[in-house]
Parts: C-alpha cells; structure tokens; sequence
C-alpha cells in the first residue's frame, strides 16, 4: 500500500507540472526568434498605433487644408482593430521577408511604399504601409474607377469656365468644348489634368456626390485609411489615404481594361475649344517605355502630400505594383526610386519569398481576421519582456500530459482517497484480528 501511494503521489506530481500555466510563472518571456544570420526576424509586436501618422497625415504646410467659413475639419478615420492585409502590415518601418537574400535598395527615401503582385495580391515588401498620408494625383486613380463605373465612355461633356479655372496641372479643358468620357478619362490618368477631373466629377452628379462615390468605393474595396477631400487630389480637409490603400485601388483599377489602356497609352489627340485647335497630349509618366514591362502608372505632387508615384510592370508572368507616398526628388526622383523598388520586388519573386501581406479583395468585414491579431496600444503591454504568464498559449504550455493535466490532478486525488479510505479499513480489520487472538489465547 505505501508503494501504491507513492505511484499515485508521483502521478498528481506530475500531472501539476502538465497543467496549463503551472510552470509559467516560473518561466522568462518569450525572446524574439534569430535568424541564422542573427538578425531578429520580424514580428507584429509594434502596432500601427505606435507608428506615426497612426490617424492622420502630418500637420500641412499651408492653408489649402483649412475649412470653408460654416465648415468644420472631418474629424480622422476610425483606425481598424486588425491591420487591414495582416497582421504585418501593422508594423512600421521596413517590411520585408524573413531570411531575403536580396538586398533592400539604398536610394529609396519616400516615407512610405508597398510592393505587391496585382495577379495574386501578395505584398512582397513595404514600407509604414498603412501609415496615413495625403495621395496628390494618385486618387485620380480611384475617380477613374468610379468614371468607368458610372459613366458610358462615349457620353459628351462640355467643358465650362469652372473646369477651365481649376488650380495646379491642367489639360487645356476650355468653355464649349466638347469632350468625350473617354478623352477626359485619358486626359486625367494620362496628363493628371484637374481640369478634366472637375469636369467629370460634375458629370458624375457634381463635386460633392462624386466624392461620395469616392469614398463608397474605397470602403467597398477596404482602403479603410483613404477619404477622397477633392476629385483631382489637391489638398483639402480631411484626405487621407496610405500606400496599402491605393495598392487596393491601383489593383482594383487595372483590371479594368479603359483604365491600363489609359495609363499604358503614350500621347492621345484632344479637342480644341473656342478658336484653338486640337492638340496633343502625353503621359508624364517618366518610366513609359524606358522600364522594361512597364504596364503604366500616375504621378502626383502637392505641397502637403510631397512627391507620389504609383506604377506597375510585368516580367516573368508577374504583374507587380509600387506605390510610393510623401518622397522628394533629393537624392532620387521617386520613379527612379520606384524602378529600383521593382526591381527589387522581381528579385524577391524570383528566389520565391514569402510574402508578408496581402491585398484584400473588399471590406474587411468580411475577411477572416489575422492571425495572431494586431497587438495592444499600449507599448508596456506589447513589449514582449512585459509579457505576462496568463498570455502564454496552451501549445507552448503542453507537455507529455497535453490538456488533460487538470482531470489528472482530479483523478489522482479521487484515487488517493480511495486508497486511503482502503487502508484504514485494512488497519481496523487487522487490530481487530489481533484483539480476538489476544482473546481466544487469555
């Protein structure tokens, strides 16, 4: 009997150690994992909450931003619980592939880029993807969809003097002139034209109800940091976007075929209007024809949002996108930077990286939620050497028992007290033998 209760001591021993949590106490935080290369691999333990421009895009440098009298400023986009793509593409800085044997180009200073594939929708790198800036001319991209959404290309607009009087880049729209859908579509991808942008929008049903179709769009596609303040993507109170969002809408975009052929095309005949003749117009975009696949791409540049460029090629059977937001021309004007961004997002694809993201294809409301989740806001409790022990997971927890530690603690301590309750009884009938012996022998 001592035997067996030294077994079943040992077995609730035992299955103590095997409870979930038991020993965690006791245990250090988790460390980051090394790399062979001894290079921490990344993880999602910094939120987009830690990141800056987290709500909103850095304070303007003018008043092109402040509100009309009787207007207020929008007050920020809500920022999601998860990051919208996974949970890497909440982290800030440099996101790139654990173990990449391709180095980062050193020329590339735009505070925020993303490079994915537009077939697939991996993101292969970025950088702040979802850190909040201002677009410039890059949301001429998501009035296009809109445009070719709500519009017959063959539709007329006549241009008037508001469209004509418009600020910043213009195509040369006049009062009277008569303009197809198609040749102001063409004009505003192609030559980043306000002009054709206001036009537009006032054939969509007006300024106002254009933006709206803006914005429903965005939300509709899950560019959850992006509201559209004007059509052309001159500054104005409340624009934001970030670079995980117009990667979303410049995928939307490019499959439809008005649009890549528009950003594809070199130079396109517009009207005249008035006593001035017809003219031609050409695309700005510096990497047309001289970056081997270039499929097309937009400019853009305000005061505020900086310099930014959004274009794509194709190489190998992939069709791979770069967006770049808020760059300068100092060291290296951003389609140099971006060719060296594609580049290097072919040599990722070629040595068969895995990708650290994805573009979502609508609303995350209907995406399942990343896994592993987008850590706390607060820095203390995101930090992993504040880890505490109740945040440890049952796998890491198990051991040779698995999850049945707890009904094993239960079971031994039932079979003990079965076995004691036994061996008193065993211990009564024994003294009692003895007495009657002691007895019969008096």
């Amino acid at each position: 009997m001592p035997a067996l209760l030294v077994t079943l001591c040992t077995l609730v021993l035992a299955a103590l150690m095997a409870t979930p949590g038991a020993s965690a106490s006791t245990r250090g935080p988790r460390k980051v994992q090394q790399t062979t290369e001894g290079q921490a691999t990344p993880t999602a333990q910094t939120s987009s909450a830690q990141c800056s421009n987290h709500d909103r895009p850095p304070a303007p440098i003018d008043t092109s931003e402040e509100p009309k009298p009787g207007q207020t400023t929008p007050p920020p986009l809500p920022v999601p619980a998860e990051p919208v793509g996974g949970t890497r593409m909440g982290e800030c800085g440099l996101v790139f592939p654990t173990g990449a044997k391709t180095a980062m180009p050193g020329n590339v200073t735009a505070a925020s880029w993303v490079l994915a594939d537009l077939t697939t929708g991996d993101v292969i790198a970025a950088k702040d993807p979802h850190a909040r800036e201002r677009p410039a001319s890059l949301i001429k991209a998501l009035l296009g969809v809109v445009v070719i959404r709500n519009l017959r290309l063959d539709e007329v607009v006549v241009g008037t003097q508001a469209d004509a009087d418009q600020e910043g880049t213009k195509v040369g729209i006049g009062p009277g002139g008569q303009y197809t859908v198609r040749q102001l579509l063409f004009a505003l991808l192609m030559r980043s034209g306000n002009d054709a942008a206001h036009a537009l929008a006032v054939k969509l049903g007006g300024v106002d109800e254009a933006l709206e179709k803006m914005n429903s769009l965005a939300e509709e596609l899950g560019a959850l940091d992006t509201r559209a303040a004007t059509p052309s993507g001159l500054d104005g109170p409340g624009m934001s976007t970030s670079a995980y969002d117009l990667s979303l809408v410049f995928r939307a975009a490019m499959k439809h075929r008005e649009f890549a052929e528009a950003v594809a095309t070199r130079t396109i005949d517009f009207p005249g209007y008035g006593n001035k003749p017809a003219f031609k117009v050409n695309n700005d975009n510096r990497l047309l024809g001289k970056y081997q696949g270039f499929l097309g791409g937009k400019t853009g540049f305000t005061d505020d949002a900086r310099h930014t460029y959004l274009g794509a090629a194709e190489r190998d059977g992939h069709r791979l996108a770069v967006v770049l937001l808020r760059g300068e021309l100092n060291p290296d004007p951003l389609p140099n930077q971006a060719s060296q961004l594609l580049d290097y997002g072919f040599a990722l694809l070629k040595e068969k990286s895995e990708p650290v993201g994805k573009l979502v294809d609508k609303a995350p409301e209907a995406q399942p939620k990343p896994e592993g989740g987008l850590e706390t806001d607060n820095p203390a409790e995101s930090d992993p050497a504040n880890t505490n022990a109740s945040s440890v997971t049952a796998d890491a927890d198990r051991s040779a028992f698995g999850n049945y530690g707890v009904p094993l603690v239960a079971l031994a301590g039932v079979a003990i007290l079965g076995a004691a309750v036994m061996w008193l009884r065993n211990q009564r009938a024994k003294a009692a033998r003895k007495a009657r012996m002691a007895a019969n022998n008096s």
